[in-house]
């Protein structure tokens, strides 16, 4: 038997030297370690702040973490992390709490897709596993990926190879989804015109494969604050809009009167483009397409102060 004692940063149960998939803290649990892990714990004596999970596929799939904790419980944890990782560097701050974004909100999500012996596979990774978890009632992401699942599976029965996994990075935009893909079978002449044929049926808004763009009748394109701008395929962006919000409003708020403002690691402009309604804004980005978009996005809108943009890798010269 063992006593948890704490949560590592990635949610998991440690005591006893080992780490206890989805323990809580004060739980007496046992079970098999292998690799320093116990990935299938029974739970002798649950923590107060145990609850059921809310979704059906949590037992399976990796994509969520703390399903079994209560709201209180997650809210104090992860403001925990946060709070250690600032000490650890000498930093006392003070922390308001956390913005939760609601069910079935995230607009953007990287899948992973298996070719089978009759069709396709797509979903979320099994926790500290390779193996893939369809998803079909998943709480975290908008309804219209979840509907988007079938023109997935197309798409890795067509493209997809027995031996390896699919990424399927899916984002939802004012035109409809993008899906960009990468570890797909390399183009030929074949795939290139069945592919977009697939994604046309499906109505998607642009198919990227292995950084080509294969299907696309208009840019997509995302707003932010009075400009719009398209991002390259499969382009980071915050994985919600509430959260997007949230942070606005606390940069926003950091910013205060300033005139001239450094934006680090800008995208394509979340905080950039918004901010540009009442300062002068550099921006630095190591992906040049994404500084790109965010330049054709500012170039068109009305009322924006000056942007300037500098490529530049910032891990390496920061």
């Amino acid at each position: 038997m063992i006593t948890v004692e704490r949560l590592n940063t990635r949610a998991e149960g440690v005591g006893g030297g080992v780490s206890v998939a989805r323990a809580l803290p004060g739980e007496v649990v046992e079970g098999t370690p292998e690799g320093g892990r116990i990935a299938q714990p029974k739970i002798l004596t649950p923590a107060p702040e145990r609850v059921a999970a809310p979704c059906r596929h949590y037992k399976a799939c990796g994509g969520c973490a703390l399903q079994h904790a209560s709201d209180a419980f997650v809210e104090t944890w992860k403001t925990d992390v946060v709070r250690q990782a600032m000490a650890a560097q000498g930093i006392d701050a003070p922390i308001r709490g956390i913005h939760t974004s609601p069910p079935r909100s995230r607009r953007r999500a990287v899948l992973g897709g298996r070719r089978l012996k009759s069709g396709a596979l797509v979903g979320f990774h099994a926790r500290a596993s390779d193996s893939v978890t369809a998803i079909p009632d998943c709480l975290l992401l908008d309804p219209a990926l979840i509907a988007a699942i079938p023109a997935l599976e197309a798409l890795v029965a067509e493209g997809g190879s027995r031996k390896g996994e699919m990424r399927l990075a899916v984002t939802l935009f004012e035109q409809g989804i993008e899906v960009s893909v990468t570890e797909g079978k390399p183009l030929d002449k074949a795939l290139s015109l069945s592919l977009p044929q697939i994604a046309g049926q499906f109505g998607l808004a642009r198919l990227a494969w292995n950084g080509e763009v294969l299907l696309q009748e208009e840019p997509p394109v995302l707003r932010m604050g009075r400009a719009r701008v398209s991002p390259p395929p499969g382009a980071f962006l915050q994985a919600t809009p509430q959260g997007e919000a949230a942070l606005l409003n606390c940069v926003t708020e950091a910013v205060g009167d300033a005139k001239q403002v450094v934006d680090l690691f800008a995208g394509a402009g979340t905080f950039t483009l918004p901010l540009a309604e009442r300062a002068e804004i550099h921006a630095v980005e190591g992906y040049a397409p994404m500084l790109a978009a965010m330049d054709r996005g500012w170039r068109n809108a009305q009322g924006l102060k000056r942007v300037t943009s500098e490529a530049r890798d910032l891990f390496r010269r920061p």
